[in-house]
């Protein structure tokens, strides 16, 4: 049953403007979005079967929007509205971040960082760039891998960092396979950075891992 054969009262449209969004369940909430169903599956079915697939809402922002072609029903022009959808939230972030220092609001820092790498199908290296006030300057993916590694130069990273006039930096890395506990490798790197970034006067507040559905903080680990 789609949305026109309900009763008005209880049609998503209807139900978010009288109600407020926060009365509409995550299928109706997505069924606005997607608009229409497919021959034999209605809207309704649609956005199940998109949450099925990616998990919920969260695993929606984070998923590669090449894999959502993989929904039957999903053309074009809905992978294209569900991807920018989860760019409008990357950029509501980023907005929050570059108006108030960064650990005036830490799952912020960690959120952002979940959106823009937890469903990378390669290990991406980045750096949020911060200014004196610990504000963001810049998001940059500086580095791109395989499914398992990627070479991280220091060099390049100091050269970003003077570049944008950087007094502070987060970095950052994603785990394609879904696990953000972090590797020995990851302990070096973040090492080896801190002390290539101090020799320019540029602090490393933290560096983090980004899994499936987790994000791990090695400053928290005590690992910086």
């Amino acid at each position: 049953m789609g949305p026109k054969q309900l009763p008005a009262d209880q049609r998503p449209r209807e139900k978010l403007l009288a109600r407020g969004a926060g009365a509409l369940a995550d299928t109706e909430l997505l069924a606005l979005l997607l608009r229409t169903g497919l021959a034999g599956r209605d809207v309704f079915g649609l956005a199940q079967d998109v949450l099925d697939h990616c998990g919920g809402f969260a695993g929606l922002l984070q998923h590669d929007p090449a894999g959502l072609h993989d929904v039957k029903g999903l053309g074009p022009a809905k992978v294209a509205e569900l991807a920018a959808v989860a760019e409008i939230a990357r950029r509501a972030l980023a907005q929050q971040m570059a108006q108030r220092p960064v650990f005036d609001a830490p799952q912020k820092v960690k959120d952002y960082l979940a959106l823009q790498l937890a469903g990378r199908p390669q290990e991406v290296f980045a750096v949020l760039f911060l200014d004196g006030q610990h504000r963001l300057i810049l998001w940059r993916e500086l580095f791109q891998g395989t499914l398992t590694q990627t070479s991280v130069y220091p060099r390049e990273v100091v050269k970003a960092a003077l570049a944008h006039n950087a007094a502070a930096v987060i970095l950052a890395h994603n785990h394609p396979s879904g696990v953000a506990e972090p590797s020995r490798a990851d302990e070096y790197l973040t090492a080896t950075l801190k002390s290539a970034l101090a020799l320019v006067d540029v602090r490393v507040l933290d560096h983090i891992v980004v899994g499936r559905g987790q994000t791990v903080s090695l400053a928290e680990r005590g690992l910086l």
